[in-house]
């Protein structure tokens, strides 16, 4: 038995969208289920993220912290943003997020791990990259706005970040994700056999 996630499509009777927002949308489905009764699901429309997890030569981590309204709370997070342009290569995304949210530019860029945020209630797919061998970037630092206006920038070493998500003390899913696959791919014992950066993404097809 191969453990492996599967593209698969059931029957939609129906669909609409009650709500569309600036980013994000609500869509109602119509799903037939396999003894044949419709059932109505409701989910959020996503556009996809990327998040970057910038490891510099000390082996800490280029963390964030953000007020979250939903939550209400300030967590600490990698860089991450939306995809915002339909086909947008996920590279050009991340390598943006980690100049407009840190300053920084990264030399050596592999895909981490790919993951589906919440996948009963969101169709949102994000893919972590990880980002090495880190300098200052050029030129002016990015103009933030809103909650990105408070923004506190910390580098912390990724043991540290592996200890707060296991004690409950660190929360953002793409922080917890990415420290923890990069600990599981160095006990697997070779970094470089991560995926390159460009590697396919189903959920998020893309141009190169």
């Amino acid at each position: 038995m191969t453990i492996k996630d599967t593209a698969e499509k059931w029957e939609v009777r129906a669909s609409e969208t009650p709500f569309v927002g600036k980013k994000t949308s609500v869509r109602t489905d119509d799903v037939v289920m396999p003894d044949g009764s419709v059932v109505g699901r409701d989910y959020q429309v996503h556009p996809g993220s990327v998040a970057v997890l910038a490891v510099d030569d000390q082996d800490r981590a280029l963390v964030i912290r953000q007020y979250r309204h939903p939550v209400r709370q300030k967590l600490w997070e990698i860089p991450a943003g939306l995809l915002d342009v339909p086909g947008e290569n996920p590279l050009h995304a991340a390598q943006r997020e980690l100049y407009e949210e840190a300053h920084v530019k990264a030399e050596d860029w592999r895909v981490l791990t790919d993951v589906y945020t919440t996948p009963g209630g969101c169709d949102e797919a994000v893919r972590i990259f990880l980002a090495r061998d880190l300098s200052e970037a050029e030129g002016q630092r990015f103009e933030v706005e809103d909650e990105e206006a408070d923004m506190e920038l910390a580098r912390v070493p990724l043991d540290e970040l592996v200890r707060g998500a296991l004690a409950g003390e660190l929360h953002n899913n793409c922080l917890v994700v990415g420290a923890l696959s990069l600990v599981a791919a160095r006990a697997g014992g070779d970094i470089e056999a991560l995926r390159p950066a460009e590697a396919p993404w189903p959920a998020r097809p893309f141009e190169s």
